[in-house]
């Protein structure tokens, strides 16, 4: 970092705190600033102002300098085409880490990187200055950024079995109709006799909206974990997907609302299978899960999924049908693609998650279909930055990742069939035994 930039951002943080305690000493006496107090602080602003506007052009400078490199005074000037680098030159991500962790030591220079194709371009001068450790440190690359994002979209993530929508707004209406074709309302189809008037209907259309929902991670690492770049680059990341996929996944079964996600089986819309009469407590059987399939909408049963407990596992072994077990743990091919490592229950893929309940509890086996449960994620993934100051008297340099989404269930109750009472649910539980 350039000595000037660095006396910038010294002027300006100076201005700040001398604003701060004149406001401070107002709010302590419990009254409003006096036309002097007002006179005053106003033209601290308007310094603080000329100070950020000085730092964005230092800022700007510098990253031109980085972008031309030129050689020599009479050299040729060369395009750096680390610039199109989606990681900037950065062979990982504990590399860059470190980098940024080095752009605030004292006599340590910025490393050039830093600066490349707007990574370190600054934000307006009123706000958080991302050139400027100060006020916000350095963005992330976007090459890192999706290489966490697709560590949160592992093999058991439930966010690619929703019918999800990227937006690049804040939010999304879906209009939506819950009516059947054997209903009593919605559009429908009357015999027509002859010469004889049509029977008008009309649909009935209901709206959905969902707003996306922040869900963040904020990790404070030690100066000992930057100076190790491997641990960094292995460590950091697959923790912070794996929390990131957690919390995902959790809302999408069971979230309250109320800043978070609605989720499946939050809803109305849940249908829960009970045990056999007579069955013993503690205990599976075949009966149970038959059923829990007939409770599927029709079209459901190619999208379902099973989601089971771990400690369901043993007495899924001990299920058959005749001589034939229903559940095949090998897990053999469905339409010529391996689905799920923990193999097929009754024909469709099993996901062993500490997302169910234990054994025998209400919900320790769930089947769920979650094209019926609409998300919307934020268009570009997760989103990372950092920051050298958040924690500075604590020599800790803050790392955030941030992901943006919402979801509810497309339907608000289960589904009265045409005939008979037993409705139908993509959503279905096992009750309590």
């Amino acid at each position: 970092m350039s000595k000037q930039l660095r006396e910038l951002q010294a002027r300006k943080s100076t201005l700040v705190k001398e604003a701060r305690s004149l406001t401070d000493r107002v709010a302590a006496d419990g009254r409003d600033m006096t036309d002097e107090e007002v006179t005053a602080f106003d033209a601290l602003r308007t310094r603080i102002d000329a100070a950020s506007a000085a730092i964005d052009r230092e800022a700007a400078l510098i990253a031109d300098e980085a972008r031309i490199g030129v050689s020599s005074a009479i050299g040729p000037i060369v395009t750096d085409n680390r610039e199109a680098d989606p990681k900037r030159g950065f062979g990982s991500l504990g590399e860059f880490m470190q980098a940024v962790y080095q752009a605030d030591k004292p006599g340590q220079s910025t490393d050039a990187r830093l600066l490349l194709g707007g990574v370190g371009a600054s934000a307006p001068g009123n706000f958080s200055n991302e050139a400027a450790g100060q006020d916000g440190g350095f963005l992330v690359p976007p090459q890192f950024s999706q290489e966490i994002f697709k560590l949160s979209l592992g093999e058991d993530s439930l966010l690619p079995l929703t019918d999800n929508v990227e937006i690049s707004g804040n939010s999304m209406a879906f209009p939506k109709d819950e009516t059947t074709p054997w209903g009593t309302n919605g559009i429908r189809a009357y015999w027509q006799g002859e010469a004889t008037s049509a029977v008008a209907s009309k649909p009935v259309l209901g709206l959905a909206t969902l707003r996306l929902k922040k869900l963040m991670a904020l990790v404070p690492t030690t100066d000992e974990l930057l100076d190790d770049a491997n641990a960094l680059t292995t460590y950091l990341p697959e923790k912070v997907a794996l929390s990131i996929r957690w919390k995902t996944n959790e809302s999408i079964l069971f979230g309250a609302g109320n800043g978070v996600p609605v989720g499946a089986l939050s809803a109305g819309a849940t249908v829960t299978v009970a045990k056999e009469s007579g069955q013993a407590t503690q205990t599976l059987v075949p009966q149970n899960l038959a059923k829990m399939i007939a409770r599927l909408p029709a079209g459901s049963f190619a999208n379902a999924v099973w989601i089971v407990n771990n400690d369901v596992l043993p007495a899924l072994f001990t299920l058959t049908l005749g001589n034939y077990p229903i559940y095949l743990p090998t897990g053999l091919p469905v339409g010529g693609l391996q689905v799920s490592p923990y193999g097929t229950l009754l024909g469709r893929p099993v996901f062993v998650s500490q997302h169910a309940n234990t054994f025998s509890s209400q919900g320790d086996i769930l089947l769920v279909d979650l094209k019926y449960y609409q998300t919307i994620t934020k268009a570009g993934g997760l989103q990372t930055a950092t920051s050298m100051h958040l924690y500075f008297d604590a020599d800790l340099t803050a790392f955030r990742t941030t992901f943006r989404m919402d979801g509810q269930s497309k339907i608000t109750a289960a589904i009265s069939p045409a005939k008979g009472s037993t409705t139908m649910s993509p959503f279905i539980q096992l009750g309590a035994r």
